[in-house]
């Protein structure tokens, strides 16, 4: 049974990471949205609006349904949602605006926010399908590495997809976004068939710390646990057999289990007596001194959740830092443009799509290895040295802030790359960790539905930054516009179309330096609720010897 259980768990895992690489395509927004946006006459601003649709705000529900049903309902919507949305989006980019019209029809733009709004909620449901059943999957001790390589898939998925793209369609975005649709959804299928939730050999943190059920010299079988009439207590849907053992009901559906645990009103386990096999008549005399202890319960959600400020406090942190790298992520290539760009209008427009694509590149490169690379970390920390996951999210934010510093005093092309590299790195870093945090704070019984509502606070930082950058970036453009459509081009050389009110700047890094001034005071804060953070997991963890003792200590004896 434990080589079958460990075959399904590699496949869930490669499943998951195939949906996650499948799900991040929100990453790559920027390598086609300047394009969208000069085909349709779309301001910077409502391409922001439009890039921000979606990928957040199903969270809640998406999170409650996997929890109850499982995966595999979500990833059906995620093939029939990237599909679509995909597809819809290429319709109007070939379209283009009709007759002489210069400006997108109401109507239009709000079909065009529906399809990117599909995008979003698809990728968002191959995403927490993938590390909910990887989060439940494996044990504690590899959680945040197992995880971190799902979420490191959806890091990696823009660069894929570009890269791919510039391959085979160089400057072709109608082939771009048919490869993107296709692409995003067929793959799904695949990771229909794998992704499962496996059973593990430890007690999930439901119930607290890590450990095993049944004290350490007690070596019974699984298939001889079978074959008693009294297995251990039903909890959570596992069953907990001998040596810690993990068993969902579907693998002891022949089994009938005579006691399960009361619940409280709020839904957290309350427990009574602890059941084991019956083989207590086997035991020694001196066996009494290992007792059987069973751990208190973490299980927060619901309305506990949303009004504990250990909720809100990681609310907060994650909105300030992923409001700094969506506005960056989904504007660096207008930040290429307007670098390209500054003083003339005649700026390379192929040299500009090149840079514009290696930063789309170098963000998603650092992006998937900072989610592999904070996962092993904080496991590593925490299992030789004791270390909390939650002091790492002192270094995301120092990086985040760092590169919002470099991008500030940044007023060439060549240098762009280390703004993107930082950016990257610390993005990824936040998505890699947070997740496993929010597990460790509340609990995984409901992990995704409490995930999905401390994913939407970039619903609020990404939008709120993303727009303000997007008004600046306008207000430099509109004043350009008339200056430079009179500007003669030179004879072969590539040339920006005439730039419209919204569109091109030609200030440089002054298109953008006051939205950098604000991201950096938003980092800075981050960086002092990281350290409220780690010193509440310290505090914590210092009392958590005292506050954790057993509510009952039960010999194996009195069970007779």
């Amino acid at each position: 049974m434990s080589d079958g259980l460990a075959r399904l768990r590699t496949a869930t895992l490669l499943g998951s990471v195939l949906a996650a690489l499948c799900s991040g395509t929100n990453y790559v927004y920027s390598a086609y949205a300047p394009q969208l946006g000069d085909r349709l006459h779309i301001t910077s601003t409502q391409l922001n609006i439009i890039g921000e649709l979606g990928v957040y705000t199903s969270g809640p529900v998406l999170g409650r349904i996997v929890d109850r049903r499982g995966p595999r309902p979500l990833l059906i919507a995620c093939f029939f949602l990237l599909l679509i949305g995909y597809m819809g989006i290429r319709s109007y980019y070939d379209a283009g605006l009709a007759g002489s019209d210069n400006k997108l029809p109401f109507l239009n733009l709000v079909a065009l926010s529906i399809f990117s709004f599909m995008t979003g909620v698809g990728g968002n449901c191959g995403l927490i399908a993938g590390t909910n059943a990887t989060a439940k999957s494996f044990p504690e001790r590899l959680r945040a590495t197992t995880v971190g390589f799902v979420l490191s898939g959806f890091g990696l998925s823009a660069f894929l997809f570009s890269s791919l793209s510039h391959l085979f369609f160089p400057g072709d975005t109608s082939s771009f976004l048919l490869f993107l649709s296709l692409g995003t959804s067929i793959p799904i299928i695949v990771s229909f068939l794998t992704v499962q939730t496996v059973p593990h050999a430890e007690l999930p943190d439901t119930l607290g710390t890590t450990r095993s059920v049944l004290p350490s010299n007690v070596a019974i079988s699984t298939s001889n646990l079978l074959e008693q009439d009294t297995l251990g207590e039903h909890i959570n849907g596992h069953v907990y057999v001998a040596d810690g053992v993990s068993l969902y009901p579907e693998v002891l559906s022949a089994v009938d289990h005579p006691r399960s645990v009361s619940r409280g009103a709020d839904s957290e386990f309350s427990p009574t007596r602890v059941g084991m096999a019956r083989r207590s008549a086997s035991r020694r005399p001196q066996d009494r001194s290992d007792p059987l202890i069973l751990p208190d319960p973490i299980d927060v959600y619901g309305k506990k959740l949303l009004t504990g400020w250990e909720f809100f406090l990681l609310f907060a942190i994650l909105s300030l830092l992923s409001g700094t790298g969506l506005m960056y992520i989904n504007n660096v290539g207008s930040i290429a443009q307007a670098l390209s760009a500054k003083g003339d209008p005649d700026y390379n427009k192929i040299e500009a799509g090149k840079l514009q694509a290696a930063q789309v590149s170098i963000i998603s490169l650092a992006n998937c290895g900072a989610r592999i690379a904070i996962g092993a970390s904080a496991d590593f920390f925490k299992g030789r040295f004791g270390a909390h996951r939650s002091y790492l999210l002192v270094v995301i934010s120092a990086m985040l802030m760092l590169s919002q510093i470099v991008a500030s005093h940044n007023e060439n092309t060549e240098n762009l790359w280390q703004t993107s590299l930082m950016l990257g790195l610390g993005y990824g870093g936040i998505f890699g960790l947070l997740p496993t945090i929010t597990i460790e704070w509340f609990g995984i019984a409901h992990y995704s539905e409490n995930w999905g509502f401390v994913s939407l606070a970039p619903l609020f930082g990404g939008n709120i930054f993303s727009i303000l950058f997007g008004r600046d970036f306008d207000r430099h453009a509109s004043n350009l516009a008339s200056e430079t459509a009179v500007v003669p081009s030179l004879p072969n050389t590539p040339r920006a179309p005439l730039p419209e009110p919204g569109r091109v700047c030609l200030d440089g890094r002054a298109c953008y330096a006051d939205t950098l001034t604000i991201t950096t005071i938003a980092c800075m804060v981050a960086l002092l609720l990281s350290l409220v953070a780690g010193w509440r997991d310290w505090k914590k963890g210092k009392t958590s010897k005292y506050e954790s003792l057993p509510q009952e200590i039960l010999w194996e004896d009195a069970e007779e």
